[in-house]
């Protein structure tokens, strides 16, 4: 065995040994980890940011290759509904103010066992394809929150409740983000 072996330079500054830097997320934790990358510059995302009394706000923030990035608004009592988002998985990440989050899993007896979360600024949800859940700003501020989609958002089926006379429309595509 060699003991005197040295190696000269940095060799982490030869290109060959290092794999290049991924040009766009492509894992769940890639995805998560830009979305707390725009969420810790504010400068970014802020002026952009309105309040619509009567609607959610929403702007495609950024694209990249298959997945999309949304910034929303939540005036105090606005929600996005029950549903999925059909193919697609996401990172919600809440920016500033509290929003709401209620999901359920059905039982085998058709009983609905219903989990409710309050998400504070730089919480975040993650969740695949198929996910049903609903959010809503039940604050007495507005909130923003940040959504990234992959693959991008195509489509967002609304659900119901069982048993909710009011029930929202089966699925459908929506034009709102949630």
């Amino acid at each position: 065995m060699n003991s005197d072996v040295q190696i000269a330079g940095d060799p982490l500054a030869v290109p060959h040994l290092m794999p290049p830097p991924a040009a766009h997320p492509a894992t769940v934790a890639e995805f998560a980890g830009l979305a707390r990358t725009i969420a810790a510059d504010p400068d970014s995302w802020r002026p952009l940011v309105r309040y619509d009394a009567v609607s959610r706000w929403y702007h495609r923030l950024r694209t990249g290759p298959g997945y999309e990035v949304w910034l929303l608004s939540w005036v105090p009592g606005q929600g996005s509904g029950l549903h999925d988002h059909g193919r697609s998985s996401g990172v919600l990440t809440v920016l500033s103010g509290e929003l709401t989050e209620t999901s359920g899993i059905a039982g085998a007896s058709g009983a609905t066992r219903t989990s409710v979360r309050r998400l504070h600024a730089g919480d975040q949800r993650v969740f695949a394809p198929g996910y049903v859940h609903e959010v809503g700003n039940h604050a007495l501020e507005p909130a923003v929150s940040l959504h990234v989609y992959f693959p991008g958002l195509t489509e967002m089926p609304m659900h119901h409740r069982p048993g909710c006379a009011s029930a929202t429309r089966p699925a459908a595509r929506e034009a709102v983000h949630g």
